[in-house]
């Protein structure tokens, strides 16, 4: 077997394509029987549950690719050595971040024009003082949701992150190509203003889409928090499909050491996410101020989600704390993909926290929909991902750091 050439075989696309159908299915179906429950009523549903789940999948599997780039763009700015020897891995995991994009903007847009209900405030009712829908704290945001600004704000966001996505993809190939150190600079270039576009993007981005479902409330540390979960997702992507190739016989030039530095990242972004999921719960908690601590009585209490919520965090906590404790531990692929698995799937649940008590309030479900959707858009990010490691080496070609990054050892 050559290494440097992935085959994405007829197996493997024909699993991708299967969870893809079942998702499809699962779409097609959970929009037919989503049905308001007992009490609310049909005109202000909208499918929510429905609309929901394509919120979480959406913002998930995106926030993967669009972390991906992020990271790769930060072994530019460091000028990291090591990582290049899976840069490829990095590169095909954000290829999804064009299509995750333009599926938030869809869902995005069906709101706009009234399809469902997940943001109240784009009922132009709520900013009608003469509405029986009239919100004051929504109108005086309306300066910010205005939906000309709001737009702009979403158009560009997703417009510049798959600008900059492409370019890191076509500079790198044009490396293999003509070697030296020219195009590798412009990379750093590039990328250092990807970091600063991102610094500001993520966070507004989050507070947007995310945030904006609690419209009356807000959290300063809400778009840090977001960034953390998306960032140990990808992570979490990233090694278990390193795992996957070295487990088929590619990528023999990635060594333990490779994969213990993977493991520190993982090890290191579980901390960063728990800390802030700590920090944003204590301060909030401890202060107990009515409009905010809204946000965790609804979790907590309001509509039984506590739960969830605390399995949750020891999912996304407890676990990697104690198996990936050890140095042995983060060069061992068992205990890396168990781990990896449990982080995955811990960090879903996260964003299934984040938006259904907003969404569905107490009439939340961890049924055939959510399920079946998840596995769709997984099968969706799994076939790009595998279509990307097709196209070209898994390994780079006359990158300058790659020397150094194939002779790696800590």
């Amino acid at each position: 077997m050559n290494n440097l050439n992935y085959t994405f075989t007829k197996k493997t696309k024909n699993i991708t394509i299967g969870l893809m159908v079942i998702g499809f299915i699962t779409i097609v179906a959970g929009f037919l029987t989503d049905h308001a429950p007992d009490g609310v009523s049909h005109d202000e549903y909208h499918h929510n549950r429905f609309w929901a789940n394509l919120l979480v999948n959406g913002w998930f599997y995106m926030g993967i690719a669009l972390l991906a780039t992020f990271f790769m763009a930060l072994q530019y700015v460091a000028e990291v050595a090591w990582s290049v020897a899976v840069k490829r891995v990095f590169e095909a995991v954000s290829s999804y971040l064009p299509i995750g994009g333009a599926v938030m903007l869809v869902i995005l847009l069906a709101g706009q024009f009234g399809v469902h209900h997940l943001y109240h405030w784009m009922d132009p009712e709520v900013i009608n003082p003469e509405s029986p829908k009239y919100d004051e704290v929504i109108a005086n945001k309306h300066g910010y949701f205005a939906p000309w600004f709001f737009w702009l704000r979403a158009l560009i966001y997703v417009g510049v992150w798959v600008m900059f996505q492409r370019g890191f993809l076509k500079r790198s190939l044009e490396q293999d190509l003509q070697g030296g150190t020219a195009l590798h600079f412009k990379q750093m270039g590039k990328a250092a203003a990807f970091m600063v576009f991102f610094a500001v993007t993520s966070s507004t981005a989050a507070w947007d889409w995310m945030m904006s479902l609690d419209v009356h409330w807000f959290s300063t540390m809400y778009g840090w928090y977001a960034f953390s979960g998306m960032w140990i997702s990808a992570l979490t992507t990233i090694i278990l499909f390193v795992l996957y190739l070295k487990r088929k016989g590619y990528l023999q030039h990635v060594n333990d050491s490779h994969i213990h530095d993977l493991g520190k990242w993982v090890f290191a972004i579980s901390f960063l996410w728990s800390y802030l999921w700590f920090c944003q719960f204590m301060l909030i908690w401890y202060t107990n101020i009515p409009e905010e601590i809204v946000y965790f009585q609804e979790r907590l209490h309001d509509f039984g989600y506590m739960g969830l919520m605390w399995t949750v965090f020891f999912m996304n906590f407890v676990f990697p704390m104690i198996l990936l404790m050890s140095r042995d531990a983060k060069r061992n692929y068992y205990f890396l993909v168990i781990v990896g698995s449990i982080i995955f799937v811990g960090h879903w649940l996260d964003v299934f926290m984040m938006v259904m008590p907003a969404t569905v309030n107490g009439h939340w479900h961890l049924g055939w929909i959510e399920i079946g959707m998840a596995l769709g858009f997984l099968g969706a990010m799994l076939f790009t991902i595998h279509s990307a490691l097709a196209k070209r080496p898994l390994l780079v070609k006359q990158h300058p750091y790659l020397d150094e990054s194939l002779h790696h050892q800590v």
